[in-house]
């Protein structure tokens, strides 16, 4: 029977490090994620979380260790890098333009021109798209951002993420603020980017919505792998105590996260 060929991680972190003067941020770090895949990144606010992922962005370099991307070793000197590579990460606080609308937003900076002029029609037609890709509710892309809602501006940051065509998105608490309604609607989106193979990292500290849509929940506390689980050998209890225990263990090979 020939070999059925497994999945190639779509990035690896291996033995990260990362200090702030005397603060050593982060301790020999390892982390990996496959297309499709949506891991959970929790721990408390010191652990370190937004550290790995802003050195996985290159918003942030890192002081030892190693980074590949599709079996490609890369070092990222800034997020545009990072993006070009076809990582994408989406801040809590969004980063939207409230007095434009739906479709400026999606593609600011870039708008489509047509000769010295912005091709509006394609622009509206192409952020239109994405949003339909997605399944996002949005009543019209000539809509305000700053009259929409919290989730339905966090869907809007989603869509410009999207339109980029990554391969990763990274959410930085995506749910921190959104009502029970928006979440659930955030929950579906997040499980629509998976059914399209994006791999996906959610920074949360809501264990109930990474073990709704997460195949497994990496632990990181004072800048170290604490705990790797998949989702469905594991509950919130036991992460929890892990989180707070800090107890050391080694994070999942690429062997083992494989088999999600």
């Amino acid at each position: 029977m020939p070999d059925v060929a497994l999945p190639q991680p779509i990035v690896e972190m291996r033995s990260i490090e990362k200090a702030f003067g005397a603060v050593q941020a982060l301790r020999k770090v390892d982390l990996v994620l496959y297309p499709g895949e949506i891991l959970g990144l929790v721990g408390d606010n010191s652990a370190g979380k937004s550290t790995l992922m802003k050195i996985l962005t290159g918003a942030y370099q890192r002081d030892a260790g190693e980074i590949l991307v599709a079996g490609q070793p890369v070092h990222f000197k800034s997020p545009h890098e990072s993006r070009d590579a076809g990582i994408e990460m989406i801040y809590q606080d969004f980063a939207l333009c409230g007095n434009m609308d739906v479709g400026q937003n999606i593609f600011l900076g870039r708008w489509p021109r047509k000769g010295p002029f912005i091709n509006r029609r394609k622009m509206y037609a192409e952020a239109d798209s994405v949003l339909k890709r997605l399944k996002v509710d949005v009543n019209s892309v000539f809509q305000k951002v700053e009259s929409l809602s919290g989730g339905r501006q966090q869907s809007v940051a989603i869509a410009r993420a999207i339109s980029f065509e990554p391969r990763v998105v990274i959410l930085d608490e995506p749910t921190a603020n959104l009502s029970v309604m928006a979440t659930e609607r955030l929950l579906e989106t997040m499980l629509e980017l998976k059914r399209q193979g994006v791999a996906q990292i959610i920074i949360s500290h809501r264990l109930v919505d990474i073990f709704a849509v997460g195949d497994r929940v990496m632990v990181l506390k004072r800048g170290e792998n604490v705990g790797d689980r998949h989702v469905r050998n594991t509950d919130e209890h036991e992460v929890l105590e892990i989180i707070v225990s800090g107890t050391r263990e080694q994070a999942l090979t690429a062997d083992q996260a494989r088999a999600v």
